[in-house]
């Protein structure tokens, strides 16, 4: 109900007043003040929505008593009663913000008109409000769209030369020179609490938060310099252990090392998921520079190296590659003397990242284990090649599974429904696909990103939107999927080379020249 405060130092002006207007409306809570002190004080406790304020009132004016009442409420609406019809009163209520004037004594009919204009600018105040806050929701909605895309684009490797700085610029969480990925794995079963994880990262650091890919969450963290970067770590670390259910066995955090380009950040990934490779750990997260190293000094570099093949190899599906390269590996370490126990060992972690990266592309493979200990190297090669057979088994079964037409049904539907939030993991889950084979998927099989698909939709209805004078910019942008006027225009122009009004002009400049 809206409140209403009639403020009169006469009773009856005041009892009329209430009567007319209670049985005119019943959505009034109504009650009365007889002077301008007592309607501040009335104010302060009940909160009125409007005030009806007689302006000649003994010891304070209305007038004064309105300037009071704004200094702490500025939302409340008045209505200035008085029997004197004079300019200067006017000017003064109008300087104050008053919505209206009545003369005493007021018809009946006059009040209840008053009232109803008030009702409708009320009504259209709230519409906007409304309005305003669908498109703000709208709008928050495409920014966790843009965030966790941008994400997935940068761990694994699909950015697409047009978008990338233009979906960064509309992130409201600063990038920074420095920055390093932390993965969390979420114990099986408890993906619902998602959100809430989003919320605790968010409130404890500056990050932009990926996808939830089976259990594991990648985020990307922005360097505090304030904190060194192990007490920065840390401290979100504890921040998400606090979530109810961290007792619960399964939670760990990988955390990678800092770098300084995005082109790095893959690294610092591929580094996070080794330093989740032994859940034993009783403080439940690890440092990629803690794990310890099995290399000789001079060996870093290569291990990095065959480390970085392996993951490419994975994505791509190159399985005679991943062979080579285990078999490889095995080689130099029976050249180097190695210990086969060691060398077994060194092996299982890459075949254990080789299982990780499946899972992360939706391939529920089974993390790999050998079912002896080998005796010597002959015999892990032989053991080995068995878990390479059966993990490129899983992938292939899993692909042939997929109907040939898939990647024409995803096209179809993003041409449909270009002007709706189509997210990389929302599409993913529709066609039952991993986020991250599906971007690949995409790129080989028609040549283009998956984002760059979808704008080129949008950009092309826009194309034909802009050729109806009618419709301002604003409305198209909204009508074929963007809530952010100025990021649509950023996008026209980068891939138009002119700006939406520069084309709208052309084009309807051609359109005269032909009726001619």
């Amino acid at each position: 109900m809206i409140k209403l405060l009639i403020v009169d130092d006469e009773p009856i002006e005041r009892d009329g007043m209430q009567a007319i207007l209670q049985h005119a409306y019943q959505e009034f809570d109504i009650k009365q003040a007889k002077n301008g002190r007592t309607a501040i004080e009335l104010t302060e406790s009940w909160k009125p929505d409007w005030i009806f304020m007689d302006i000649m009132m003994p010891g304070m004016t209305g007038l004064e008593a309105i300037e009071q009442i704004q200094r702490k409420n500025r939302d409340i609406q008045f209505v200035m009663v008085t029997a004197f019809d004079t300019f200067d009163y006017a000017r003064q209520a109008i300087k104050l913000g008053v919505k209206d004037y009545l003369l005493k004594p007021s018809k009946a009919s006059e009040i209840v008109a008053t009232v109803g204009k008030l009702l409708a600018q009320q009504q259209y105040k709230e519409q906007v409000s409304a309005t305003q806050h669908q498109q703000q929701a709208d709008f928050q909605k495409a920014l966790a769209i843009v965030e966790t895309d941008v994400v997935t684009q940068l761990l694994f490797d699909h950015v697409h030369d047009v978008h990338i700085e233009l979906l960064v610029d509309m992130l409201e969480i600063p990038a920074t020179d420095e920055k390093f990925v932390m993965t969390i794995l979420v114990p099986k079963g408890l993906e619902a609490l998602y959100p809430q994880l989003k919320e605790r990262i968010r409130t404890t650091e500056n990050a932009w938060i990926g996808a939830l890919y089976g259990r594991q969450l990648p985020i990307i963290v922005f360097r505090d310099k304030k904190k060194s970067f192990r007490s920065q770590a840390i401290s979100l670390v504890k921040a998400i252990l606090t979530i109810s259910t961290s007792q619960q066995p399964g939670w760990f955090i990988g955390v990678g090392p800092v770098c300084t380009s995005l082109e790095d950040i893959r690294n610092s990934y591929q580094k996070s998921l080794i330093a989740t490779m032994d859940l034993s750990l009783p403080s439940r997260y690890r440092f990629s520079s803690d794990v310890p190293s099995l290399e000789k000094a001079g060996d870093a570099a290569f291990v990095k190296k065959q480390e970085k093949k392996l993951f490419d190899f994975i994505r791509l599906g190159q399985w005679d590659a991943i062979d080579q390269l285990v078999m490889d590996l095995i080689r130099r370490f029976e050249h180097e003397g190695a210990n086969i126990l060691w060398a077994q060992q060194r092996i299982l972690e890459f075949l254990w990242v080789t299982a990780r990266v499946m899972g992360e592309m939706g391939i529920d493979a089974p993390i790999s284990y050998y079912t002896i200990q080998a005796k010597d190297h002959r015999q892990l090669y032989s053991e080995t090649r068995q878990v390479v057979e059966r993990l490129k088994h899983v992938y292939m079964e899993h692909y042939d599974r997929l109907e040939v037409d898939k990647i024409h049904q995803i096209k179809q539907y993003i041409i449909e429904y270009s002007h709706q939030d189509i997210s990389l993991d929302a599409l993913a889950q529709k066609v039952e696909l991993s986020p991250i084979y599906l971007s690949k998927m995409f790129k080989e099989k028609l040549g283009i990103n998956y984002i760059d698909f979808l704008t080129s939709c949008r950009i092309d209805k826009a194309k034909k939107l802009l050729g109806d004078p009618q419709k301002s910019l604003k409305e198209i942008s909204i009508e074929i999927g963007y809530h952010e006027p100025n990021y649509f225009s950023k996008v026209f122009k980068k891939m138009n080379d002119v700006s939406p009004k520069e084309y709208r002009k052309t084009l309807l400049k051609g359109k005269e020249e032909t009726t001619r």
